[in-house]
């Protein structure tokens, strides 16, 4: 997948979030017998990665492609919860109990690519036995995990960022839809108001927005972070302080209820699942679970826009894998990993009903071609459009601490707790602080 350039020019990211072009390797076979996990010695590995039931069972979809050509490999999937997963991890390769191969989310690869934790994929990549290589990725999708020339972890898939709407509750409320809207070239912000509006006057909570959502509202309203030099604007830009305020306002007026004032132990997946509230906002990880509900009928949307244009760059999700340095089978694991991320393994994780969409070309076929939700596309649209955080010149997910605390401060904006310009105001300190001194450091 190719990126145009002068978008990423154009756009650069204040935070989160997805692309890579993939071509087909040599026969696994050939690679099972060169490598050490094909001599026929039993090899236990251990994975692991978050995610919800559904998600789990995607994961072990690779892993069964794998150990199924691979017999003599035996991988054991530990789940860990998604709360607390960046410091279990942390605490485990300091510890020297880390598992083999674990999924890395991109603010936590700023920091093992920088403390020798992990290992350095990119050798290992250019060999015989790896199942990828690295120049089949696009730049953009690397993030964090590539550092000087050199890679910690690669991509798993990627989740470009989208709304769900649950269409019969738009349906008996009488309310046009979304792809109604966008039909007619007007799903755009006011629409997004008048839309969430009616879901609250209707009984429903309209939207739920997390903290991560920042920089998507940015961009769909023309703003950015950064200049086109990398040089930090977000404190000098109209539109960005317009989209901040304009989530805020939503949020005050009750249209939008904040994740993070939701009761404990209810998310917005089951808020969604039981029809409490009209659109939630995330990638394709969210649809295995949706779909195993059998009386939920909803679709995906693209993001409504503020600048006259349909579509604006959206934040995409990417987990990287990443290989313990000091596995007791580092090459087992690395030849693994490489094989999760190939063509043949998000293939065996994403055909059907999966959590996400290749990071690769080639087989954008086994997400297009499933009927479970209509409108695929647009997670294709937002692969060509959006941004990985950490990618180039887009500098927050390269500086380790630096995604939480502007996330800290949009958490207090979004419970109500200070001001659209007080955010801004700590979120610039913060940027310059942190930059400052990773600049400082490197």
């Amino acid at each position: 997948m190719k990126r145009k350039s002068n978008v990423l020019l154009k756009i650069v990211p204040v935070l989160f979030a997805g692309m890579l072009a993939l071509s087909g390797c040599s026969g696994s076979g050939e690679k099972a017998s060169s490598s050490s996990s094909g001599s026929g010695k039993i090899v236990n590995l251990t994975m692991s990665a978050w995610g919800n039931p559904a998600e789990l069972k995607v994961y072990q979809k690779g892993i069964d492609s794998y150990t199924k050509e691979h017999p003599n490999v035996k991988i054991k999937l530990i789940p860990v919860p998604t709360d607390g997963y960046e410091q279990k991890i942390l605490t485990q390769l300091q510890g020297g109990d880390a598992p083999d191969v674990f999924y890395v989310g991109d603010a936590t690869m700023a920091k093992l690519a920088q403390n020798g934790s992990v290992a350095e994929l990119g050798e290992y990549m250019q060999t015989g036995d790896s199942y990828a290589k690295p120049d089949e990725y696009a730049a953009g999708l690397w993030g964090a995990a590539k550092q000087d020339g050199k890679y910690y972890g690669v991509p798993v898939d990627c989740n470009p960022l989208l709304l769900y709407y649950n269409k019969k509750m738009f349906k008996d409320l009488g309310i046009k839809t979304p792809q109604e809207y966008f039909d007619e070239g007007q799903w755009n912000w006011k629409a997004f108001d008048e839309v969430t509006k009616k879901l609250k006057d209707g009984g429903k909570k309209g939207f739920i927005a997390e903290k991560w959502l920042m920089d998507t509202w940015i961009w769909s309203n023309g703003g950015r972070a950064y200049d086109e030099k990398g040089n930090y604007v977000l404190d000098q830009n109209q539109k960005a302080r317009e989209a901040i305020q304009f989530i805020s306002d939503l949020t005050k007026k009750g249209q939008i209820m904040y994740a993070g004032s939701l009761p404990k132990g209810q998310g917005l997946d089951a808020m969604f699942m039981s029809n409490q509230v009209g659109m939630v906002a995330a990638g394709r990880w969210l649809t295995p679970m949706f779909s195993e509900n059998k009386s939920l009928d909803f679709d995906y949307i693209y993001w409504p826009t503020n600048t006259g244009n349909k579509m604006e760059p959206v934040q995409i999700g990417v987990a990287f894998m990443a290989a313990n340095k000091k596995s007791k089978h580092v090459k087992e694991a690395m030849n693994f990993a490489t094989y999760y991320v190939s063509k043949e393994g998000q293939k065996a994780r994403l055909e059907g009903n999966g959590n996400a969409i290749p990071s690769v070309s080639g087989i954008d076929e086994i997400v297009t071609s499933d009927k479970t939700v209509e409108h695929t596309q647009y997670l294709m649209d937002g692969r060509e459009k959006g941004f990985v955080n950490g990618a180039p010149l887009m500098f927050k997910g390269q500086i380790p601490g630096l995604n939480k605390e502007v996330e800290d401060q949009y958490d207090l904006l979004l419970l109500g707790k200070q001001s659209v310009d007080k955010t801004i105001k700590n979120i610039t300190e913060k940027t310059k602080q942190l930059t400052s001194e990773y600049q400082a450091g490197n």
